[in-house]
């Protein structure tokens, strides 16, 4: 919830604030900002909550603790790429495959009940899916709605 409540409020915060410099609204670019702010947060949660994070990934995936921090460090590096004109479509394609991926890790987590803060499986179970899963798809949505739209 955190992460929409931030992508929401740097979006209208950003569109403000392109307003006010440029005296234009840029819908894109305000949006290719706010996706930026969030991942920085989500990927910089990937070291504060490792523990909880690694418990996500699927059991097949060996290397569990390296996997988060290459995440974490893989969505700050979509977050300054969604950034740059010529690298944002291709930021944009990658983060959209990288959202799918991330499913089957949204799954497990509600699979074993984790609580990723915690690092425990005191977490809200099935029941996470239910807002995850379409929050998901509202994710790969935007990222796909603020990159494409620049061509």
């Amino acid at each position: 919830m955190i992460p929409l409540v931030i992508l929401l409020v740097t979006f209208v915060l950003a569109l403000v604030s392109i307003k006010i410099i440029t005296q234009q609204y840029h819908f894109k670019l305000a949006a290719s900002i706010a996706m930026s702010v969030m991942l920085v947060f989500t990927g910089t949660a990937h070291f504060v909550y490792t523990k909880g994070m690694a418990l996500m990934v699927p059991k097949v995936i060996p290397l569990k603790t390296t996997v988060v921090y290459l995440t974490g460090v893989l969505e700050i590096v979509l977050a300054v790429t969604l950034v740059i004109p010529k690298t944002r479509m291709f930021a944009g394609c990658i983060l959209i495959i990288f959202l799918i991926v991330l499913l089957p890790a949204n799954i497990v987590a509600a699979a074993n009940s984790v609580d990723y803060r915690l690092g425990t499986s005191s977490g809200p179970g099935w029941s996470y899916l239910w807002f995850r899963i379409p929050l998901q798809l509202f994710f790969i949505l935007w990222a796909y709605g603020s990159t494409q739209m620049y061509r």
